[in-house]
């Protein structure tokens, strides 16, 4: 499994996290379309200034794929914002737990 994780401060970020809160069915629709998805999460940090969103796919194509479908979303809903642009790290899984 791959991962990416997409890490949003400084400006734009706090209001870009509302809107993505205010939006959350649309978003969490348009993460369950990419092909081999496993998990998304959205998550505020500690100060409520920013935030880190992570996304779980099968492979890498998925990451990917994940990555251009939030940055068209962004585009389309956000560009008013005048964010920072994310930092945005991948990697491979090596241990990926779950509450069963």
């Amino acid at each position: 499994m791959d991962v990416v994780v997409r890490t949003y401060s400084g400006k734009g970020s706090k209001e870009l996290l509302s809107l993505l809160e205010e939006h959350k069915a649309d978003v969490e629709k348009l993460m369950r379309s990419v092909k081999g998805f496993e998990s998304y999460t959205l998550a505020r940090s500690s100060d409520s200034e920013g935030g880190l969103s992570m996304t779980v796919c099968q492979d890498k194509a998925g990451t990917e794929e994940s990555v251009r479908v939030a940055q068209e979303w962004l585009s389309k809903n956000a560009a008013n914002i005048g964010m920072n642009a994310p930092k945005v790290s991948a990697g491979s899984i090596i241990i990926h737990a779950t509450k069963h």
